[in-house]
């Protein structure tokens, strides 16, 4: 039996020799073009493979010193207790008391994990089975509106991880959609998203998913409101009622039943959450019901036994062939001891178009910390700025900056191998698959070798290029290679990106779990929309207060 209350205190990466070693190897000077002049077999030394991901790392700026010197001190911070102390349920979550089970959701029936006196894997796969359900029910057409219609679309209404899980996942796997109902998102509280989408559904044949963990999140309740007001306009011209409306049209999907109920969300139509699952790592729970919806339960039970291969690969796999800790190394080597502040995420495959976004709030939500997981100040960089676009837009976007700007940048290369291959008819688009590979791969190489890579291959002499047409290279990069996209291998890609940054919240020593300048300014926003309903001048700020202002006067 695990008890949350029980939390080791580890070692501290920063008061480890290797760090110390590590900040004198970073002020070397770095070339890539050397390090592969001086090692014909450094591809092969730094790459790793789990499963359908292979991850070519020889393009950062490193050697085997540094590589040495980093896992050194994964161990110095006892990264492999951590590691266990996040998978058995131990308090992980310092500061809000609790353990990060999100890697729960994923276990196999037969696993055996208690929490506090409570069956884990049990109480995972009663959700799942009520996802199961509840998602045939509408997939079948038995699932009908208040006036008699079976379901044609379902709108997903939440923020941030309740809803750029489900968004990015549905869409990397449309292909894998066997159902004609279609799966919207709705997540921004100015109106405008749910406005544009209503004009174009039929209320008798929506249902509504409202997710959010504390149900209270002014942002998805907000949206839900609106789409409870819409649906009762019709209802009530076709002798519907509020309470069939609320019975038919809507499912809530939060830790907080009490609040769902209030809301008028019928108890058969209540999915719970559990407080040890944080809502940037949910989509692999009752949130990922628009996942089932759209592709169905034996997908996203895929989807789950890919998570779950990666978390067996993290569990066991020595260091030097983890992958995720390795990804997690590089990016702490890069942010807190090379300085590279930027980072940049560059799937080339347009069903991953929604991936940077997500990792976006992934990392920067779960690391973008200033102050130990024990309180202390903390003197090091941590978490990089992150963005990320497919990569033909970002090509021509942004790689601008990437080839010839002032800034180092980071970047993952992300690109699945094989696609079309086997349907003989589309040659065309396999052709066009083939040439996104090669740009992907070129892509990177130019990154990485400058006008030396150019030279190669149109026979002039880099010192004999144009000064404005000077790419100077250097720029560090990863690329991770997908034997082919399924529901299995994007599971293994996300729980890859998470166990990622648990690994540099180790290094780091900060809690990757809370997210309390989230919470500060939803709380902030309240006061300020009280104040905007009030009579008189508001007391904050100079700037606030003339905004306020401002806004009043038009309105």
């Amino acid at each position: 039996m695990n008890d949350t209350k029980d939390h080791k205190v580890h070692n501290s990466a920063r008061h480890s020799k290797y760090w110390q070693q590590l900040q004198i190897c970073a002020d070397s000077p770095w070339s890539l073009a050397a390090l592969f002049a001086q090692d014909d077999t450094r591809t092969q030394r730094f790459s790793a493979q789990s499963g359908a991901l292979y991850m070519d790392y020889s393009k950062q700026c490193l050697d085997d010193t540094v590589l040495e010197n980093l896992l050194s001190l994964a161990n110095s911070c006892e990264l492999s207790a951590r590691i266990q102390s996040l998978l058995q349920g131990a308090m992980v979550n310092t500061s809000e008391e609790r353990a990060a089970l999100h890697t729960a959701l994923r276990l196999p029936a037969t696993a055996n994990l208690q929490l506090d006196n409570q069956d884990v894997v049990a109480d995972v796969h009663q959700s799942l089975g009520q996802v199961e359900r509840l998602s045939e029910r509408v997939r079948s057409g038995t699932w009908r509106g208040f006036s008699g219609k079976a379901i044609t679309d379902v709108v997903n209404i939440g923020v941030g991880g309740s809803d750029l899980g489900p968004l990015m996942a549905t869409t990397a796997l449309d292909e894998w959609a066997d159902t004609c109902v279609e799966v919207h998102f709705v997540s921004n509280m100015d109106g405008t998203q749910l406005d544009n989408l209503l004009k174009h559904l039929n209320p008798e044949t929506t249902l509504f998913i409202i997710s959010s963990k504390s149900f209270g999140t002014i942002d998805t309740l907000s949206n839900a409101k609106t789409a409870l007001s819409w649906l009762l306009a019709t209802a009530k011209r076709r002798a519907g009622t509020e309470d069939s409306v609320l019975r038919r049209h809507f499912i809530g999907i939060s830790a907080n039943s009490k609040k769902m109920s209030a809301w008028g969300i019928h108890p058969e139509h209540q999915l719970q959450l559990w407080e040890w699952v944080g809502g940037r790592f949910s989509l692999w729970s009752a949130i990922g019901l628009a996942i089932a919806i759209r592709i169905g339960m034996s997908g996203f039970k895929e989807l789950l036994a890919g998570a779950h291969s990666m978390d067996e690969h993290f569990a066991q796999a020595d260091f030097a062939e983890n992958i995720p800790v390795l990804l997690g190394l590089l990016a702490v080597w890069n942010s807190t001891f090379l300085q590279v502040n930027a980072h940049t995420v560059l799937p080339y495959d347009g069903r991953l178009s929604y991936l940077p976004s997500y990792l976006t709030q992934l990392e920067m939500e779960s690391n973008g910390k200033s102050v130990t997981q024990h309180g202390e100040c903390i003197d090091y960089d941590t978490c990089p700025i992150l963005w990320g676009e497919i990569g033909s837009n970002a090509q021509h976007a942004f790689y601008q900056l990437l080839h010839q700007g002032t800034q180092q940048v980071s970047c993952d290369f992300i690109a699945c191998v094989r696609r079309y291959s086997d349907e003989a008819k589309n040659t065309p688009l396999q052709q066009q698959h083939e040439l996104s590979l090669a740009n992907c791969l070129a892509q990177s190489r130019v990154l990485a070798f400058g006008n030396a890579a150019i030279a190669e291959t149109d026979g002039q002499a880099a010192c004999d290029a144009d000064k404005y047409k000077y790419y100077r290279g250097n720029q560090p990069s990863t690329t991770l290679l997908i034997n082919e996209l399924t529901p299995h291998s994007l599971g293994a890609l996300i729980a890859l990106y998470e166990h990622k940054v648990y690994v540099m919240a180790s290094i780091w020593d900060i809690n990757p779990f809370d997210q309390w300048g989230v919470e500060m300014g939803k709380q902030m926003a309240e006061s300020v929309h009280a104040a905007m309903q009030q009579e008189g001048g508001a007391q904050f700020d100079t700037s606030t207060n003339q905004l306020l202002k401002h806004i009043k006067q038009l309105s």
